[in-house]
């Protein structure tokens, strides 16, 4: 081998070897601190993309995982429905219940239907007047950016147990593991609130078009599977609110037929008003 040859491939080894050694300082000049931040934040983003494509996945947001717990809120609230409120334009959920959507409906006990979400509703709006502020910790963030928490009165009073004690709203184990069991018995023995008549459990309700429906006089109180809800409806021929007989049929062809959203003007979720 002559000379120019062997100093040619010695240049050539040198050379990668330089490479080699700068790669190595430019990476030992990266913090590990980063490194590891780096890789915690990809893990959490696609454990929320696993969870939310996961049908039986809690409400989680990717804030739960990373970042700083905020701080309470604290102060008058403005009553949403009868789980939601907001404070300072920030809309807060209690947590661990489930009170009847707006649009919910409800028998009483005689059996006549009134609107159970606007009355959970109205009943907090009056608990939450008697002590105010309200101050609210937080829990979680949920899918819809709502700040998830347990919420108290002034005079430090529960307000998700307040909602269940007095049956304006229901204990929701799936979240809550029990924690308001006690007071949802107790409305249950008084029949206060929803417990005087017959319902369905709200997150049941919003999981179909098909609202509460009448019972027979001979069952029992309290709340109705959707498996107890009589399906005697068709799409076809197409109606209209003066065909039709009942809130419950008219809420049915809501959600079911093509042309049901004809049945609800005003696009409240309610059809046929005149009827419900």
């Amino acid at each position: 081998m002559d000379k120019h040859r062997y100093d040619n491939r010695s240049n050539q080894w040198r050379k990668r070897r330089g490479a080699q050694r700068a790669r190595a300082r430019l990476l030992g000049a990266i913090p590990k601190r980063l490194v590891l931040v780096t890789i915690v934040a990809m893990a959490a983003f696609a454990t929320q993309f696993i969870m939310q494509h996961s049908d039986g996945s809690p409400d989680l947001h990717v804030s739960n995982w990373i970042g700083h717990t905020p701080a309470p809120i604290a102060g008058v609230a403005s009553v949403i429905d009868g789980d939601t409120i907001e404070i300072h334009g920030q809309r807060i959920r209690f947590n661990g219940i489930d009170a009847p959507e707006s649009a919910q409906q409800c028998d009483d006990a005689k059996g006549f239907r009134y609107r159970c979400g606007a009355k959970a509703a109205a009943a907090l709006e009056g608990f939450l007047a008697a002590s105010r502020p309200v101050t609210c910790i937080f829990v979680a963030w949920d899918r819809y950016n709502r700040f998830v928490s347990d919420c108290r009165r002034a005079d430090g009073v529960s307000v998700a147990a307040w909602m269940v004690e007095h049956g304006q709203a229901l204990d929701w184990p799936k979240y809550s593991q029990g924690a308001y069991a006690a007071q949802q018995a107790k409305a249950e023995a008084a029949k206060v609130g929803l417990w005087v008549g017959k319902f369905q459990a709200p997150w049941e309700w919003r999981a179909g078009p098909i609202d509460n429906v009448r019972s027979a006089v001979s069952e029992p109180l309290g709340i109705i599977s959707r498996q107890q809800v009589a399906q005697s409806y068709s799409c076809q021929p197409r109606r209209k609110c003066s065909q039709i007989s009942s809130c419950d049929e008219a809420q049915w062809y809501l959600g079911n037929c093509p042309w049901g959203g004809k049945l609800d003007r005003d696009g409240d979720g309610v059809a046929c008003e005149t009827l419900c």
